[in-house]
């Protein structure tokens, strides 16, 4: 029997699903509660144009978070992973973070790169916890309160995968 910890930080079934031009509003919604300089309307509907890998996290048909990447040139790059708040630190971001990193294994990419703020401590537990690792640093890299701030560069070496049927 579950204790009441962890029936507190147990979430409903998810699903995660390729994004749609129809999702961009909910995402939109997500990312601007999330962040004090979110990206626009035109970016999300920029990525799902040119085919980069877009993908939403659901419960109940209610998008809860989202996570964007680019593949190519041997290379996987995750632009945006953002969980909704209240569905923080319960697994999802993990599990959305796993699931793209078997998305480009599988497209034959070696490595993924992303960028993460110094200040969003949390986001970079998970990073590493899954083996990423610090490789650089890009000064002034985001728009901050006062100016910019840095993005501690991070990256983790992907085994090819084949036949992935997701």
């Amino acid at each position: 029997m579950a204790t009441a910890p962890e029936m507190l930080n147990a979430v409903p079934d998810v699903l995660i699903r390729p994004m749609s031009e129809n999702d961009v509003p909910e995402v939109i919604a997500v990312e601007r509660a999330s962040y004090q300089f979110p990206w626009s309307e035109g970016i999300f509907r920029d990525c799902l144009r040119v085919g980069y890998v877009c993908r939403v996290v659901t419960v109940s048909d209610t998008i809860i978070g989202y996570g964007v990447m680019s593949v190519g040139a041997g290379e996987a790059h995750i632009l945006n992973l953002c969980i909704g708040d209240l569905y923080r630190c319960k697994g999802v971001g993990r599990r959305l973070l796993t699931y793209l990193i078997e998305r480009g294994a599988a497209a034959g990419m070696s490595e993924a790169f992303l960028e993460v703020r110094p200040s969003n401590t949390s986001a970079i537990r998970l990073y590493l916890s899954v083996g990423f690792e610090q490789v650089g640093m890009r000064r002034g890299y985001y728009q901050a309160v006062g100016g910019r701030e840095d993005a501690a560069v991070l990256k983790l070496a992907l085994r090819p995968r084949r036949n992935s049927t997701r």
